[in-house]
Protein backbone atom coordinates (compact mmCIF):
# COMPACT_ATOMS: atom_id res chain seq x y z
CA UNK A 1 0.00 0.00 0.00
CA UNK A 2 1.68 3.68 -1.06
CA UNK A 3 2.25 6.41 1.52
CA UNK A 4 -0.61 8.53 0.35
CA UNK A 5 -2.72 5.62 0.90
CA UNK A 6 -1.64 5.55 3.85
CA UNK A 7 -1.68 8.48 5.16
CA UNK A 8 -5.38 8.64 3.72
CA UNK A 9 -6.48 5.80 5.72
CA UNK A 10 -4.61 7.70 9.31
CA UNK A 11 -7.25 10.59 8.50
CA UNK A 12 -10.14 8.47 9.53
CA UNK A 13 -7.92 8.32 12.84
CA UNK A 14 -9.29 10.08 15.92
CA UNK A 15 -6.67 13.29 16.40
CA UNK A 16 -5.18 13.70 20.01
CA UNK A 17 -7.51 14.92 22.56
CA UNK A 18 -5.55 18.55 24.12
CA UNK A 19 -8.88 18.89 26.16
CA UNK A 20 -8.21 19.03 29.76
CA UNK A 21 -10.37 16.89 32.05
CA UNK A 22 -11.63 19.41 34.57
CA UNK A 23 -12.45 21.57 31.02
CA UNK A 24 -14.41 18.26 29.85
CA UNK A 25 -16.26 18.03 33.02
CA UNK A 26 -17.29 21.60 32.91
CA UNK A 27 -18.84 20.85 29.63
CA UNK A 28 -20.38 17.66 30.18
CA UNK A 29 -22.08 19.16 33.35
CA UNK A 30 -23.01 21.98 31.72
CA UNK A 31 -24.58 20.59 28.83
CA UNK A 32 -26.70 18.66 31.48
CA UNK A 33 -27.97 21.70 33.60
CA UNK A 34 -28.83 23.30 30.11
CA UNK A 35 -30.98 20.71 28.61
CA UNK A 36 -32.47 20.18 32.06
CA UNK A 37 -33.03 23.61 32.94
CA UNK A 38 -34.56 23.50 29.09
CA UNK A 39 -36.61 20.73 29.71
CA UNK A 40 -38.28 21.50 32.96
CA UNK A 41 -39.57 25.32 31.94
CA UNK A 42 -40.60 24.55 28.22
CA UNK A 43 -42.57 21.57 30.04
CA UNK A 44 -43.83 24.05 32.33
CA UNK A 45 -44.94 26.51 29.42
CA UNK A 46 -45.78 24.80 26.60
CA UNK A 47 -49.31 23.96 25.64
CA UNK A 48 -50.56 20.20 25.62
CA UNK A 49 -51.27 18.74 22.01
CA UNK A 50 -48.90 16.11 21.37
CA UNK A 51 -46.21 18.72 20.34
CA UNK A 52 -42.74 17.77 22.40
CA UNK A 53 -41.69 19.92 24.86
CA UNK A 54 -38.19 19.88 23.67
CA UNK A 55 -37.05 19.21 20.15
CA UNK A 56 -33.85 16.91 19.54
CA UNK A 57 -31.79 19.51 18.16
CA UNK A 58 -31.17 21.17 21.41
CA UNK A 59 -28.80 18.15 22.20
CA UNK A 60 -26.77 19.71 19.38
CA UNK A 61 -27.31 23.36 20.48
CA UNK A 62 -25.96 22.33 23.90
CA UNK A 63 -22.94 20.64 22.15
CA UNK A 64 -21.99 24.12 20.95
CA UNK A 65 -22.91 25.98 24.22
CA UNK A 66 -21.34 24.16 26.46
CA UNK A 67 -18.54 22.75 24.88
CA UNK A 68 -16.74 25.19 22.42
CA UNK A 69 -19.12 28.68 23.82
CA UNK A 70 -16.24 30.98 21.99
CA UNK A 71 -17.60 29.63 18.68
CA UNK A 72 -19.17 31.79 16.38
CA UNK A 73 -22.19 29.24 15.91
CA UNK A 74 -22.48 29.11 19.34
CA UNK A 75 -23.80 32.53 19.71
CA UNK A 76 -27.19 33.67 21.10
CA UNK A 77 -28.08 34.99 17.86
CA UNK A 78 -26.59 32.41 15.88
CA UNK A 79 -29.03 29.86 18.41
CA UNK A 80 -32.05 31.58 18.82
CA UNK A 81 -32.70 33.32 15.18
CA UNK A 82 -30.97 30.09 13.25
CA UNK A 83 -32.75 27.82 15.10
CA UNK A 84 -36.16 29.80 14.96
CA UNK A 85 -36.19 30.45 10.89
CA UNK A 86 -34.86 27.01 10.15
CA UNK A 87 -38.06 26.55 11.71
CA UNK A 88 -40.18 28.50 10.07
CA UNK A 89 -38.55 27.57 6.34
CA UNK A 90 -39.78 23.87 7.60
CA UNK A 91 -43.01 24.86 8.25
CA UNK A 92 -42.98 26.90 4.46
CA UNK A 93 -41.63 24.07 2.73
CA UNK A 94 -43.66 21.18 4.45
CA UNK A 95 -47.03 23.20 3.09
CA UNK A 96 -45.62 23.50 -0.29
CA UNK A 97 -43.97 20.47 -0.90
CA UNK A 98 -46.01 17.28 0.60
CA UNK A 99 -43.20 14.61 -0.28
CA UNK A 100 -40.57 14.53 2.61
CA UNK A 101 -38.26 12.40 0.62
CA UNK A 102 -37.85 16.18 -1.80
CA UNK A 103 -39.13 18.20 1.16
CA UNK A 104 -36.30 17.34 4.39
CA UNK A 105 -33.45 18.22 1.99
CA UNK A 106 -34.90 21.07 0.40
CA UNK A 107 -35.56 22.31 4.06
CA UNK A 108 -32.25 21.85 5.17
CA UNK A 109 -30.70 23.81 2.16
CA UNK A 110 -32.92 26.81 2.44
CA UNK A 111 -32.54 26.71 6.07
CA UNK A 112 -28.32 27.26 5.48
CA UNK A 113 -28.74 29.85 3.10
CA UNK A 114 -31.56 32.41 5.07
CA UNK A 115 -28.35 31.49 7.86
CA UNK A 116 -26.09 32.78 6.37
CA UNK A 117 -27.80 35.61 4.73
CA UNK A 118 -29.00 36.14 8.45
CA UNK A 119 -25.61 35.20 10.18
CA UNK A 120 -26.59 33.19 12.32
CA UNK A 121 -25.45 29.88 10.97
CA UNK A 122 -26.11 27.46 13.96
CA UNK A 123 -25.22 23.71 12.49
CA UNK A 124 -28.37 22.12 14.62
CA UNK A 125 -30.65 24.60 12.60
CA UNK A 126 -30.47 22.08 10.10
CA UNK A 127 -31.85 19.48 11.89
CA UNK A 128 -34.51 21.70 13.40
CA UNK A 129 -35.79 21.92 9.50
CA UNK A 130 -36.03 18.72 8.64
CA UNK A 131 -37.84 17.92 12.30
CA UNK A 132 -40.39 20.31 10.94
CA UNK A 133 -40.45 18.15 7.59
CA UNK A 134 -40.35 14.85 9.60
CA UNK A 135 -42.36 15.27 12.61
CA UNK A 136 -45.51 13.82 11.83
CA UNK A 137 -48.80 14.92 11.88
CA UNK A 138 -48.56 16.58 15.36
CA UNK A 139 -45.83 18.87 14.53
CA UNK A 140 -47.76 19.60 10.99
CA UNK A 141 -51.07 20.53 12.71
CA UNK A 142 -49.31 22.67 15.04
CA UNK A 143 -47.65 25.34 11.90
CA UNK A 144 -46.06 27.82 12.36
CA UNK A 145 -46.51 27.94 16.18
CA UNK A 146 -43.98 25.42 16.04
CA UNK A 147 -41.15 27.85 15.32
CA UNK A 148 -42.08 29.59 18.03
CA UNK A 149 -42.80 26.75 20.89
CA UNK A 150 -40.96 25.31 21.75
CA UNK A 151 -38.12 25.94 19.65
CA UNK A 152 -37.58 29.46 20.18
CA UNK A 153 -38.38 28.86 23.67
CA UNK A 154 -36.00 25.68 23.88
CA UNK A 155 -33.30 28.13 22.67
CA UNK A 156 -34.00 31.21 24.42
CA UNK A 157 -34.04 28.62 27.75
CA UNK A 158 -31.02 27.07 26.88
CA UNK A 159 -29.00 30.09 25.82
CA UNK A 160 -29.85 31.33 29.06
CA UNK A 161 -28.43 28.58 31.05
CA UNK A 162 -25.08 28.85 29.12
CA UNK A 163 -24.94 32.16 29.59
CA UNK A 164 -25.01 31.73 33.35
CA UNK A 165 -23.03 28.25 34.03
CA UNK A 166 -20.75 29.61 31.36
CA UNK A 167 -19.64 32.85 33.17
CA UNK A 168 -20.05 31.42 36.52
CA UNK A 169 -17.44 28.56 35.22
CA UNK A 170 -15.10 30.77 33.84
CA UNK A 171 -16.32 31.32 30.12
CA UNK A 172 -17.12 34.61 28.17
CA UNK A 173 -20.52 34.11 27.21
CA UNK A 174 -21.75 35.66 24.85
CA UNK A 175 -18.43 36.16 23.44
CA UNK A 176 -18.04 39.56 22.22
CA UNK A 177 -14.76 40.05 19.99
CA UNK A 178 -12.20 41.44 22.42
CA UNK A 179 -8.99 42.33 20.02
CA UNK A 180 -5.33 42.64 22.05
CA UNK A 181 -3.92 44.27 19.40
CA UNK A 182 -6.35 47.97 20.10
CA UNK A 183 -3.53 50.96 20.35
CA UNK A 184 -4.18 51.77 24.38
CA UNK A 185 -2.94 55.04 23.11
CA UNK A 186 -6.04 55.73 20.53
CA UNK A 187 -3.79 56.40 17.77
CA UNK A 188 -3.87 55.26 14.32
CA UNK A 189 0.09 53.51 15.29
CA UNK A 190 -0.06 49.62 14.84
CA UNK A 191 0.02 47.88 18.21
CA UNK A 192 4.18 47.41 19.25
CA UNK A 193 3.71 43.95 18.03
CA UNK A 194 2.56 44.09 14.85
CA UNK A 195 5.33 46.53 13.95
CA UNK A 196 7.56 43.38 13.23
CA UNK A 197 5.00 40.68 13.82
CA UNK A 198 1.97 39.76 11.85
CA UNK A 199 -0.73 42.80 11.93
CA UNK A 200 -4.97 42.83 11.97
CA UNK A 201 -4.59 43.65 8.26
CA UNK A 202 -2.77 40.51 7.39
CA UNK A 203 -4.95 38.24 10.12
CA UNK A 204 -8.14 39.80 7.66
CA UNK A 205 -6.29 38.69 4.33
CA UNK A 206 -5.13 35.36 5.45
CA UNK A 207 -8.74 34.40 6.99
CA UNK A 208 -10.42 35.84 3.50
CA UNK A 209 -8.07 34.15 1.38
CA UNK A 210 -9.16 31.14 3.79
CA UNK A 211 -12.49 31.06 2.21
CA UNK A 212 -14.46 28.96 4.86
CA UNK A 213 -16.38 28.85 7.70
CA UNK A 214 -14.48 28.79 10.67
CA UNK A 215 -15.26 27.87 14.12
CA UNK A 216 -13.11 29.64 16.14
CA UNK A 217 -14.05 33.27 16.73
CA UNK A 218 -11.34 36.47 15.43
CA UNK A 219 -10.04 36.96 18.78
CA UNK A 220 -9.20 33.57 19.80
CA UNK A 221 -7.13 32.85 16.43
CA UNK A 222 -5.43 36.26 16.84
CA UNK A 223 -4.55 35.37 21.15
CA UNK A 224 -3.32 31.64 19.38
CA UNK A 225 -1.10 33.44 16.80
CA UNK A 226 0.14 35.84 19.00
CA UNK A 227 0.91 32.94 22.13
CA UNK A 228 3.00 31.47 19.16
CA UNK A 229 4.65 34.08 18.67
CA UNK A 230 5.25 34.55 22.17
CA UNK A 231 6.99 30.57 22.57
CA UNK A 232 8.74 31.13 19.50
CA UNK A 233 9.97 34.54 20.88
CA UNK A 234 10.98 32.43 23.94
CA UNK A 235 12.34 29.53 22.40
CA UNK A 236 15.06 31.84 20.15
CA UNK A 237 16.13 34.00 23.29
CA UNK A 238 15.40 31.28 25.85
CA UNK A 239 13.20 31.27 28.50
CA UNK A 240 13.89 33.44 31.36
CA UNK A 241 11.44 33.78 33.94
CA UNK A 242 9.35 36.58 35.49
CA UNK A 243 10.95 35.78 38.71
CA UNK A 244 14.23 36.93 37.50
CA UNK A 245 14.20 40.26 36.39
CA UNK A 246 11.45 41.28 38.88
CA UNK A 247 12.17 43.89 42.01
CA UNK A 248 11.08 42.03 45.10
CA UNK A 249 11.43 45.02 47.32
CA UNK A 250 8.16 46.41 46.01
CA UNK A 251 6.66 49.69 46.98
CA UNK A 252 2.68 48.84 47.95
CA UNK A 253 -0.52 50.43 49.83
CA UNK A 254 -3.15 48.87 51.51
CA UNK A 255 -7.12 50.13 50.72
CA UNK A 256 -7.20 51.90 53.27
CA UNK A 257 -4.45 54.05 53.07
CA UNK A 258 -5.06 57.61 53.04
CA UNK A 259 -4.49 59.14 49.31
CA UNK A 260 -2.15 61.42 50.28
CA UNK A 261 -0.32 58.67 51.76
CA UNK A 262 -0.25 57.04 48.52
CA UNK A 263 0.64 59.78 46.67
CA UNK A 264 4.19 60.59 48.62
CA UNK A 265 4.35 57.01 47.57
CA UNK A 266 3.76 57.11 44.30
CA UNK A 267 5.60 60.32 43.45
CA UNK A 268 8.54 59.62 46.50
CA UNK A 269 9.80 56.55 44.56
CA UNK A 270 8.71 57.80 41.14
CA UNK A 271 6.99 54.93 39.79
CA UNK A 272 3.50 55.41 37.63
CA UNK A 273 1.53 52.50 39.91
CA UNK A 274 1.22 51.05 43.06
CA UNK A 275 -0.25 47.55 44.08
CA UNK A 276 -2.94 47.55 46.60
CA UNK A 277 -2.21 44.63 48.57
CA UNK A 278 -5.34 42.87 51.26
CA UNK A 279 -4.38 41.12 54.96
CA UNK A 280 -3.54 38.31 53.03
CA UNK A 281 -0.81 39.96 51.08
CA UNK A 282 -2.91 39.38 47.55
CA UNK A 283 -3.32 41.77 45.11
CA UNK A 284 -6.41 43.31 45.41
CA UNK A 285 -6.29 46.38 43.25
CA UNK A 286 -4.00 49.03 41.43
CA UNK A 287 -3.95 52.81 41.68
CA UNK A 288 -2.01 54.65 38.94
CA UNK A 289 -1.19 57.80 38.67
CA UNK A 290 -4.13 58.67 36.42
CA UNK A 291 -6.29 57.58 38.86
CA UNK A 292 -4.92 60.40 41.14
CA UNK A 293 -5.55 62.61 37.96
CA UNK A 294 -8.46 61.69 38.01
CA UNK A 295 -9.26 61.94 41.73
CA UNK A 296 -8.09 65.87 41.08
CA UNK A 297 -10.38 67.04 38.91
CA UNK A 298 -7.32 68.04 36.34
CA UNK A 299 -8.77 65.59 33.38
CA UNK A 300 -11.86 68.06 32.67
CA UNK A 301 -12.07 68.70 29.18
CA UNK A 302 -11.63 72.39 30.09
CA UNK A 303 -10.56 74.71 32.44
CA UNK A 304 -13.55 76.15 33.05
CA UNK A 305 -15.07 72.50 33.93
CA UNK A 306 -11.70 72.32 35.91
CA UNK A 307 -12.03 75.32 38.00
CA UNK A 308 -16.03 74.95 38.76
CA UNK A 309 -15.30 71.14 39.71
CA UNK A 310 -12.45 72.55 42.46
CA UNK A 311 -15.20 75.36 43.68
CA UNK A 312 -17.41 72.67 44.07
CA UNK A 313 -15.67 70.32 46.00
CA UNK A 314 -14.63 73.53 48.82
CA UNK A 315 -18.08 75.23 48.75
CA UNK A 316 -19.53 71.57 49.29
CA UNK A 317 -22.17 71.44 46.62
CA UNK A 318 -20.31 68.31 45.03
CA UNK A 319 -19.85 64.86 46.92
CA UNK A 320 -16.91 64.95 49.04
CA UNK A 321 -13.70 63.79 47.67
CA UNK A 322 -12.39 60.12 48.15
CA UNK A 323 -10.10 59.96 51.32
CA UNK A 324 -8.31 56.47 50.93
CA UNK A 325 -6.91 54.28 47.53
CA UNK A 326 -10.26 51.59 47.79
CA UNK A 327 -12.24 54.56 46.58
CA UNK A 328 -9.93 55.61 43.68
CA UNK A 329 -8.38 52.36 42.39
CA UNK A 330 -8.57 49.60 39.90
CA UNK A 331 -9.78 46.28 40.85
CA UNK A 332 -9.20 44.24 37.93
CA UNK A 333 -5.42 43.87 37.68
CA UNK A 334 -3.57 41.91 35.19
CA UNK A 335 -1.02 39.83 37.19
CA UNK A 336 1.41 37.20 36.00
CA UNK A 337 2.49 33.99 38.48
CA UNK A 338 6.18 34.23 39.20
CA UNK A 339 7.71 30.73 36.84
CA UNK A 340 5.70 32.64 33.85
CA UNK A 341 8.05 33.62 30.55
CA UNK A 342 8.89 37.10 30.15
CA UNK A 343 7.43 36.86 26.85
CA UNK A 344 4.23 36.77 28.54
CA UNK A 345 5.11 40.60 29.76
CA UNK A 346 5.65 41.44 26.37
CA UNK A 347 1.79 42.20 24.60
CA UNK A 348 0.83 43.69 28.37
CA UNK A 349 3.17 46.56 28.41
CA UNK A 350 3.69 47.38 24.65
CA UNK A 351 0.11 46.50 23.32
CA UNK A 352 -2.01 47.24 26.34
CA UNK A 353 0.75 50.18 27.62
CA UNK A 354 1.16 48.64 31.16
CA UNK A 355 4.51 50.22 32.51
CA UNK A 356 4.26 47.50 35.79
CA UNK A 357 2.98 44.27 36.41
CA UNK A 358 2.45 42.59 39.82
CA UNK A 359 4.04 39.52 39.73
CA UNK A 360 1.70 36.40 42.29
CA UNK A 361 2.84 33.36 43.88
CA UNK A 362 0.89 30.56 43.04
CA UNK A 363 -2.22 31.49 45.96
CA UNK A 364 -2.06 35.34 44.26
CA UNK A 365 0.12 36.98 47.19
CA UNK A 366 2.49 39.98 45.33
CA UNK A 367 6.08 38.30 45.61
CA UNK A 368 7.57 41.66 43.18
CA UNK A 369 6.86 44.08 40.24
CA UNK A 370 8.27 43.99 36.81
CA UNK A 371 8.51 47.75 35.57
CA UNK A 372 8.95 48.13 31.68
CA UNK A 373 13.02 49.13 32.69
CA UNK A 374 13.42 45.66 34.10
CA UNK A 375 12.17 44.19 30.76
CA UNK A 376 13.83 46.30 29.10
CA UNK A 377 17.21 45.47 30.75
CA UNK A 378 16.62 41.54 30.58
CA UNK A 379 16.56 41.99 26.73
CA UNK A 380 19.15 43.48 26.32
CA UNK A 381 21.56 41.81 28.74
CA UNK A 382 20.02 38.43 26.72
CA UNK A 383 20.73 39.77 23.35
CA UNK A 384 24.34 40.64 24.47
CA UNK A 385 24.63 36.89 25.89
CA UNK A 386 23.29 35.62 22.88
CA UNK A 387 25.68 37.04 20.36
Amino acid sequence: MSETSLQWLRSFVPQPNTVPPAERTRAVAGALVGLLVTALLSDLLSAAGGVPALVAPMGASAVLLFCVPASPLAQPWSVIGGNTVSALIGVMVSHLVHDPVLGAPLAGACAILVMFLLRCLHPPSGAVALTVVLGGPAVHAAGFSFAFLPVCLNSTLIVLAALVFNNLTGRRYPHTQASTMQSAHATRDPVPTARLGFAKEDLDAALAHYGQVLDISRDDLETILLETEQRAFGRRFGVIECAAIMSKDAVTVTPETPLEDAWRRLRGHRLDALPVLDALGRVAGVVTLGDFVQHAGLDAPTLGQRVRGLLGHLLGTLPQRPGTVAQVMHARVSCVRADAPIADLVPLMSNRGLHHIPVVDGEGRLVGVVGQSDLLGALFENSLHKA
